[in-house]
């Protein structure tokens, strides 16, 4: 059963972000208008096709990936390392709330927004390349997991970090780089041996190869890897945060 303090908390994280609709929805937008020029159109005319499929198509997987993890991991970040800024976390530890309930509220918003935001950079890559979607129920099993999984992320780093640098750290050194160097526009088969192995030892890459097979069906490694590589890095991003959020390092002053 829900119980009505994670239901307030939840919509009070859902409302946050929904408040900054330019922000939230018209980024991602512009987003993946400017990557379909600058890379589906101008690359597109070059390269053609990718394993059969117009290059165009085949960045929008990585594209919506991309989209996802990073508004998933933003969201739950900002939102707790502000209450940490302003005191305001020690109310809510206090709250009659379990930390169970603190920790799936958040990650839940988290999820959502990145859904999104996801759907949208989905739907306007769509209004060029179309709708289709070759596997549904794999390609929004591995979105949800991904989005779980820097939800999760997003709150270690609120409770670690010490000021907003620390905070934006995460995703400017780890999270975009890695997604642009796990085949989000190529694939893995256009690589030459030494760099084949770095992708294949990229995390992320399985996220998002496993997620064009969902939207495209065509993969270079098994889809289930992938799947199998998020629920465990879920889970323990989860039992991470979890454990912090119950010893209270670095919420209780």
């Amino acid at each position: 059963m829900i119980s009505y303090g994670f239901w307030t908390l939840f919509v009070k994280e859902v409302r946050r972000f929904l408040r900054v609709p330019g922000q939230t929805l018209l980024s991602p937008v512009v987003t993946t208008v400017l990557y379909f020029v600058v890379f589906g159109w101008s690359l597109g005319g070059r390269l053609r096709e990718v394993e059969g499929v117009p290059y165009a198509r085949f960045i929008v997987p990585g594209l919506v990936a991309l989209g996802v993890v990073t508004n998933a991991y933003s969201n739950t970040a900002s939102s707790l390392f502000v209450m940490k800024l302003q005191g305001t976390v020690v109310d809510l530890l206090v709250a009659p709330l379990t930390y169970g309930e603190i920790l799936w509220a958040f990650v839940l918003a988290g999820v959502l927004r990145g859904l999104v935001v996801g759907g949208v950079m989905w739907g306007v890559a769509g209004l060029f390349e179309g709708f289709g979607v070759a596997h549904p129920a794999v390609a929004l099993a591995l979105v949800v997991l991904a989005a779980i999984l820097f939800a999760a992320l997003g709150l270690v780093t609120a409770i670690w970090a010490s000021s907003f640098e620390q905070v934006n750290f995460i995703p400017t050194f780890f999270i975009t780089p890695l997604t642009f160097l796990g085949g989000v526009f190529y694939s893995v088969e256009m690589l030459p041996p030494a760099f084949r192995r770095f992708t294949l030892a990229n995390p992320i890459f399985y996220m998002v190869d496993g997620l064009r097979y969902g939207m495209l069906g065509i993969s270079d490694a098994s889809p289930w890897t992938g799947a199998a590589l998020l629920a465990v890095l879920a889970a323990a991003a989860v039992g991470l945060a979890y454990a912090l959020l119950r010893s209270g390092y670095e919420l209780r002053g």
